[in-house]
């Protein structure tokens, strides 16, 4: 019984110490690569990558391991145009243009770090989106109610996620900060595109 418990003890011990490790390491990281890992990429590195960046000494294995990590990603591999790469930053550009916002105590959040953005970032241009405006309205029974400014994205189709995905998301501050609400939900019919 107590080694169980001296046993645990050391692995507890192990795991901060491997935690530790690794938050230091990304403190450490020199800024054009703490820029990359956690923005460039923030939306679509694995976990396993991440932690293979961190565990990296040199810049020069950094620059490399950068290379690769847009070489495995290319459409067309060894060409010197890798469309997913340009794409990636095309949608990081438009979220941070269009999805921006400051908040009413005057913080400002990145459009490539708000959910809208992620969402955007990750799976491209909806194919429709129902915007919904917050207001207040009168019940029949004459309570009234208020709700609180919306957006639905529609995709037909998401690789890996399936068919008819609605994305659903709420701006409760009504200060632009359209969160994700709920999880994705799959076989939603997409309206026609507002014109």
């Amino acid at each position: 019984m107590i080694v169980q418990k001296e046993l645990r003890l050391f692995l507890t011990a192990l795991l901060v110490a491997f935690l530790v490790g690794v938050i230091a390491a990304q403190a450490l990281l020199p800024s054009r690569f703490k820029k990359w890992l956690d923005e460039d990429v923030r939306w679509i590195i694995t976990d396993q990558e991440r932690a293979r960046f961190l565990d990296l000494f040199t810049d020069e294995q950094r620059d490399k391991f950068i290379t690769d990590f847009w070489e495995r990603r290319n459409p067309s591999p060894g060409s010197s145009e890798n469309s997913f790469k340009a794409e990636h930053y095309r949608r990081i550009a438009y979220a941070t243009s269009h999805f921006t916002f400051t908040d009413k105590k005057d913080k400002s959040m990145p459009g490539w770090k708000t959910d809208r953005g992620r969402i955007y970032i990750l799976y491209g241009t909806p194919d429709s989106i129902d915007r919904h405006g917050g207001g207040g309205y009168q019940l029949a029974n004459g309570i009234k109610a208020a709700t609180d400014p919306f957006e639905l994205w529609y995709y037909k189709s998401i690789p890996r996620l399936g068919q008819d995905v609605t994305v659903k998301f709420v701006d409760k501050c009504r200060c632009g900060d359209y969160q994700q609400s709920g999880d994705m939900e799959q076989g939603q019919t997409p309206s026609a595109p507002e014109r």
